[in-house]
Protein backbone atom coordinates (compact mmCIF):
# COMPACT_ATOMS: atom_id res chain seq x y z
CA UNK A 1 0.00 0.00 0.00
CA UNK A 2 1.07 3.60 -0.58
CA UNK A 3 0.07 6.42 1.80
CA UNK A 4 -3.16 7.16 -0.06
CA UNK A 5 -4.23 3.52 0.06
CA UNK A 6 -3.33 3.23 3.74
CA UNK A 7 -5.32 6.38 4.59
CA UNK A 8 -8.41 5.16 2.74
CA UNK A 9 -8.14 1.72 4.36
CA UNK A 10 -7.91 3.21 7.86
CA UNK A 11 -10.83 5.55 7.27
CA UNK A 12 -13.00 2.71 5.95
CA UNK A 13 -12.17 0.50 8.92
CA UNK A 14 -13.04 3.20 11.43
CA UNK A 15 -16.25 4.12 9.63
CA UNK A 16 -17.36 0.48 9.69
CA UNK A 17 -17.06 0.40 13.48
CA UNK A 18 -20.03 2.77 13.84
CA UNK A 19 -23.38 2.03 12.18
CA UNK A 20 -24.19 5.74 11.93
CA UNK A 21 -21.03 6.40 9.92
CA UNK A 22 -20.97 3.42 7.58
CA UNK A 23 -22.58 5.34 4.70
CA UNK A 24 -20.40 8.43 5.10
CA UNK A 25 -18.65 9.48 1.91
CA UNK A 26 -14.86 9.75 1.98
CA UNK A 27 -13.60 13.11 0.65
CA UNK A 28 -11.43 13.11 -2.45
CA UNK A 29 -9.00 15.79 -1.24
CA UNK A 30 -5.99 14.46 0.70
CA UNK A 31 -6.16 17.25 3.29
CA UNK A 32 -9.81 16.47 4.01
CA UNK A 33 -9.04 12.75 4.22
CA UNK A 34 -6.30 13.44 6.75
CA UNK A 35 -8.69 15.59 8.76
CA UNK A 36 -11.38 12.90 8.69
CA UNK A 37 -8.96 10.15 9.72
CA UNK A 38 -7.59 12.16 12.62
CA UNK A 39 -11.12 13.10 13.73
CA UNK A 40 -12.23 9.45 13.66
CA UNK A 41 -9.19 8.45 15.71
CA UNK A 42 -9.90 11.25 18.19
CA UNK A 43 -13.49 10.18 18.91
CA UNK A 44 -12.82 6.43 18.97
CA UNK A 45 -13.15 5.03 22.49
CA UNK A 46 -10.41 2.68 23.70
CA UNK A 47 -11.01 -0.87 22.52
CA UNK A 48 -9.61 -3.80 20.60
CA UNK A 49 -9.01 -3.59 16.86
CA UNK A 50 -7.52 -5.93 14.27
CA UNK A 51 -3.82 -6.52 13.94
CA UNK A 52 -4.09 -5.59 10.26
CA UNK A 53 -5.46 -2.15 11.19
CA UNK A 54 -2.60 -1.54 13.63
CA UNK A 55 -0.01 -2.65 11.08
CA UNK A 56 -1.36 -0.30 8.41
CA UNK A 57 -1.84 2.52 10.94
CA UNK A 58 1.75 2.22 12.17
CA UNK A 59 3.12 2.27 8.62
CA UNK A 60 0.97 5.29 7.81
CA UNK A 61 1.85 7.29 10.93
CA UNK A 62 5.56 6.57 10.66
CA UNK A 63 5.58 7.72 7.03
CA UNK A 64 3.66 10.86 8.01
CA UNK A 65 6.14 11.55 10.79
CA UNK A 66 9.06 11.21 8.39
CA UNK A 67 7.34 13.61 5.98
CA UNK A 68 6.81 16.19 8.76
CA UNK A 69 10.48 15.91 9.68
CA UNK A 70 12.14 14.61 12.83
CA UNK A 71 14.22 16.84 15.10
CA UNK A 72 17.19 15.15 16.76
CA UNK A 73 17.97 16.27 20.29
CA UNK A 74 21.70 16.19 19.55
CA UNK A 75 21.12 18.84 16.87
CA UNK A 76 19.80 21.34 19.44
CA UNK A 77 22.11 23.79 21.20
CA UNK A 78 21.83 23.90 25.00
CA UNK A 79 21.20 27.23 26.74
CA UNK A 80 23.29 25.97 29.63
CA UNK A 81 24.63 22.57 30.60
CA UNK A 82 21.83 20.04 30.15
CA UNK A 83 19.09 22.62 29.57
CA UNK A 84 17.55 23.39 26.18
CA UNK A 85 14.99 25.86 24.88
CA UNK A 86 13.32 24.79 21.65
CA UNK A 87 10.43 26.27 19.69
CA UNK A 88 8.92 23.51 17.60
CA UNK A 89 6.53 20.57 17.40
CA UNK A 90 7.22 18.32 20.39
CA UNK A 91 5.72 15.32 18.55
CA UNK A 92 8.62 15.49 16.07
CA UNK A 93 11.41 15.43 18.68
CA UNK A 94 13.56 12.31 19.05
CA UNK A 95 14.50 11.99 22.72
CA UNK A 96 13.83 9.57 25.54
CA UNK A 97 10.50 11.06 26.66
CA UNK A 98 8.16 13.93 25.94
CA UNK A 99 5.63 15.25 28.46
CA UNK A 100 1.93 15.40 27.70
CA UNK A 101 -0.20 17.95 29.56
CA UNK A 102 -3.05 15.50 30.09
CA UNK A 103 -6.53 15.83 31.52
CA UNK A 104 -7.65 13.91 34.59
CA UNK A 105 -9.32 11.24 32.44
CA UNK A 106 -5.87 10.48 30.98
CA UNK A 107 -7.17 8.92 27.74
CA UNK A 108 -6.63 11.94 25.52
CA UNK A 109 -8.64 14.72 23.93
CA UNK A 110 -11.84 13.51 22.26
CA UNK A 111 -12.54 16.75 20.36
CA UNK A 112 -12.01 15.99 16.63
CA UNK A 113 -8.88 17.68 15.28
CA UNK A 114 -8.40 19.83 18.37
CA UNK A 115 -5.01 21.56 18.38
CA UNK A 116 -4.12 20.88 22.04
CA UNK A 117 -0.93 18.95 22.75
CA UNK A 118 -2.94 16.07 24.24
CA UNK A 119 -4.82 15.62 20.96
CA UNK A 120 -1.66 15.89 18.84
CA UNK A 121 0.24 13.32 20.87
CA UNK A 122 -2.59 10.76 20.72
CA UNK A 123 -3.23 11.44 17.02
CA UNK A 124 0.38 10.95 15.91
CA UNK A 125 1.16 8.11 18.29
CA UNK A 126 -1.77 5.87 17.31
CA UNK A 127 -4.86 4.38 18.89
CA UNK A 128 -2.77 1.95 20.99
CA UNK A 129 -1.91 4.90 23.22
CA UNK A 130 -5.51 5.48 24.28
CA UNK A 131 -5.88 1.79 25.01
CA UNK A 132 -2.78 1.80 27.21
CA UNK A 133 -3.98 4.88 29.08
CA UNK A 134 -7.43 3.37 29.60
CA UNK A 135 -5.83 0.24 31.06
CA UNK A 136 -3.77 2.36 33.46
CA UNK A 137 -6.87 4.23 34.57
CA UNK A 138 -8.90 1.05 34.99
CA UNK A 139 -6.21 -0.42 37.22
CA UNK A 140 -5.95 2.84 39.15
CA UNK A 141 -9.69 3.07 39.71
CA UNK A 142 -9.90 6.86 39.91
CA UNK A 143 -9.06 9.99 37.93
CA UNK A 144 -5.45 11.08 37.72
CA UNK A 145 -4.45 13.47 40.49
CA UNK A 146 -2.99 16.86 39.72
CA UNK A 147 0.80 17.00 40.00
CA UNK A 148 1.43 13.26 39.57
CA UNK A 149 2.91 11.45 36.57
CA UNK A 150 2.41 8.31 34.48
CA UNK A 151 4.42 6.76 31.65
CA UNK A 152 3.67 4.74 28.50
CA UNK A 153 5.42 3.74 25.31
CA UNK A 154 5.30 6.32 22.52
CA UNK A 155 4.45 3.95 19.65
CA UNK A 156 4.72 5.92 16.39
CA UNK A 157 6.31 9.07 17.79
CA UNK A 158 10.09 9.46 17.42
CA UNK A 159 10.54 9.62 21.20
CA UNK A 160 10.67 6.39 23.23
CA UNK A 161 8.18 7.21 25.98
CA UNK A 162 5.43 9.63 26.91
CA UNK A 163 5.12 11.06 30.42
CA UNK A 164 1.67 12.32 31.45
CA UNK A 165 0.86 14.91 34.07
CA UNK A 166 -2.28 16.84 34.98
CA UNK A 167 -1.56 20.48 35.69
CA UNK A 168 -3.53 22.76 38.02
CA UNK A 169 -6.45 24.78 36.67
CA UNK A 170 -6.18 28.36 37.90
CA UNK A 171 -9.32 30.22 38.95
CA UNK A 172 -9.72 33.96 39.32
CA UNK A 173 -6.40 34.36 41.09
CA UNK A 174 -3.21 32.34 41.34
CA UNK A 175 -2.79 30.60 44.70
CA UNK A 176 0.21 29.12 46.46
CA UNK A 177 -1.34 25.68 46.11
CA UNK A 178 -1.46 26.12 42.32
CA UNK A 179 2.25 26.87 42.26
CA UNK A 180 3.05 23.87 44.45
CA UNK A 181 0.99 21.59 42.21
CA UNK A 182 2.68 22.85 39.05
CA UNK A 183 6.10 22.28 40.58
CA UNK A 184 4.85 18.79 41.48
CA UNK A 185 4.06 18.14 37.81
CA UNK A 186 7.65 18.83 36.76
CA UNK A 187 9.15 17.02 39.72
CA UNK A 188 6.94 13.93 39.30
CA UNK A 189 7.79 13.63 35.61
CA UNK A 190 11.52 13.90 36.31
CA UNK A 191 11.34 11.37 39.15
CA UNK A 192 9.45 8.91 36.95
CA UNK A 193 11.95 9.44 34.13
CA UNK A 194 14.79 8.73 36.55
CA UNK A 195 13.05 5.59 37.82
CA UNK A 196 13.03 4.36 34.23
CA UNK A 197 16.69 5.33 33.68
CA UNK A 198 15.84 7.91 31.01
CA UNK A 199 18.44 10.50 30.05
CA UNK A 200 16.42 13.15 28.18
CA UNK A 201 12.98 14.68 28.79
CA UNK A 202 11.13 17.37 26.82
CA UNK A 203 8.49 19.43 28.63
CA UNK A 204 5.65 21.33 27.03
CA UNK A 205 4.26 24.42 28.81
CA UNK A 206 2.10 22.73 31.45
CA UNK A 207 -1.12 24.46 32.61
CA UNK A 208 -0.74 27.63 30.55
CA UNK A 209 -3.33 28.35 27.88
CA UNK A 210 -6.70 26.76 28.66
CA UNK A 211 -5.70 26.03 32.27
CA UNK A 212 -5.00 29.77 32.79
CA UNK A 213 -1.72 29.51 34.70
CA UNK A 214 0.16 32.82 34.20
CA UNK A 215 2.88 32.18 31.62
CA UNK A 216 5.62 34.12 33.38
CA UNK A 217 5.11 32.40 36.73
CA UNK A 218 4.80 29.01 35.03
CA UNK A 219 8.17 29.53 33.32
CA UNK A 220 9.81 30.45 36.64
CA UNK A 221 8.41 27.35 38.34
CA UNK A 222 9.37 25.09 35.44
CA UNK A 223 12.96 26.27 35.26
CA UNK A 224 13.42 26.45 39.02
CA UNK A 225 12.05 22.96 39.64
CA UNK A 226 14.11 21.39 36.86
CA UNK A 227 17.33 23.10 37.96
CA UNK A 228 16.81 21.96 41.54
CA UNK A 229 16.19 18.37 40.42
CA UNK A 230 19.23 18.33 38.14
CA UNK A 231 21.52 19.15 41.07
CA UNK A 232 21.03 15.65 42.46
CA UNK A 233 22.46 12.40 41.13
CA UNK A 234 20.07 11.26 38.40
CA UNK A 235 19.95 9.53 35.03
CA UNK A 236 18.26 12.64 33.58
CA UNK A 237 21.01 14.71 31.98
CA UNK A 238 19.12 16.72 29.34
CA UNK A 239 15.86 18.64 29.72
CA UNK A 240 14.16 20.49 26.87
CA UNK A 241 11.70 23.32 27.50
CA UNK A 242 9.52 23.16 24.42
CA UNK A 243 7.48 26.23 23.49
CA UNK A 244 5.07 27.02 20.68
CA UNK A 245 4.59 30.78 20.93
CA UNK A 246 7.22 33.54 20.60
CA UNK A 247 5.90 35.00 23.86
CA UNK A 248 6.74 31.83 25.79
CA UNK A 249 10.11 31.54 24.08
CA UNK A 250 11.04 35.03 25.29
CA UNK A 251 9.82 34.24 28.83
CA UNK A 252 11.83 31.02 29.08
CA UNK A 253 14.92 32.60 27.54
CA UNK A 254 14.84 35.35 30.14
CA UNK A 255 14.22 32.90 32.98
CA UNK A 256 16.98 30.53 31.87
Amino acid sequence: MDQNERRIFLIQELLQENLKRQDMEIPTEKAEQRRLLRGLMNVRPPGKISGEFLKVQDEYLQAEAAARGITELHDLTPVSEGLYLWQGDITTLRCDAIVNAANSGMTGCYVPNHRCIDNCIHSFSGIQLRMDCAEIMQMQGHEEETGKAKITKAYNLPCRYILYTVGPIVGRSLKKADCELLAGCYRSCLELAAENQLESVAFCCISTGEFHFPNDKAAQIAVGTVKEFMQKETSVKKVVFNVFKDFDKDLFRGTL
